[in-house]
């Protein structure tokens, strides 16, 4: 892995002050670009990208997402197409699907990094309000947001201290101790 990459995976943060400076269309397909290479289980593909741009859409959706603090430009909701998980016989409970919505997410989330962009995730939100204020279709499911923008001068006061961690506090070799 390179040093440049390692260092995209360490400097990424999630963002929750945006500024109202636009991203580009061009930014924008450089991150789907991107999403289309994250790992999916199967090589299946089951998730969708909705991308929202239009002011009074956005403003909607911020009604029913407590958890979007940010003012973003830009929103890629990430649905799962059911359509692909009936297809494919999967079960709405296989874990796999989990595994390619936090892919995909990641991905995005690093390539809006890469170049140059701020990013956050949301996923506290109504499914319900989603699905009307975007006239989703009955097979797509809406299952994550990530917020696009440019990093705002944070008027926030800033966040407790974390007591710093390390691989070796998260990590385990081989089988535990017995006891």
């Amino acid at each position: 892995m390179s040093d440049a990459v390692l260092n995209n995976i360490r400097s990424r943060r999630v963002v929750r002050e945006m500024s109202d400076a636009p991203v580009s269309r061009e930014q924008l397909e450089t991150i789907l670009e991107a999403a289309r290479w994250a790992p999916s289980g199967g090589n299946l593909r089951p998730i969708r990208y909705i991308v929202i741009e239009d002011a009074e859409t956005r403003r909607l959706i911020r009604l029913v997402a407590p958890g979007m603090f940010q003012h973003a430009p830009a929103l890629i909701l990430l649905c799962l197409n059911e359509e692909v998980m009936i297809e494919h016989s999967l079960p709405p409970s296989d874990r796999a699907l989990l595994i390619d919505i936090g892919t995909a997410a990641q991905t995005i989330m690093l390539a809006a990094h890469g170049i140059g962009l701020a990013s956050g995730p949301v996923t506290s939100y109504s499914k319900e309000a989603v699905r009307v204020i975007l006239n989703l279709p009955d097979s797509y499911s809406p299952e994550m947001f990530i917020c696009i923008g440019h990093k705002a001068e944070s008027t926030r006061r800033g966040m407790k201290a974390w007591k710093k961690i390390t691989w070796r506090d998260l990590t385990h070799w081989e089988r535990f101790p017995p006891p």
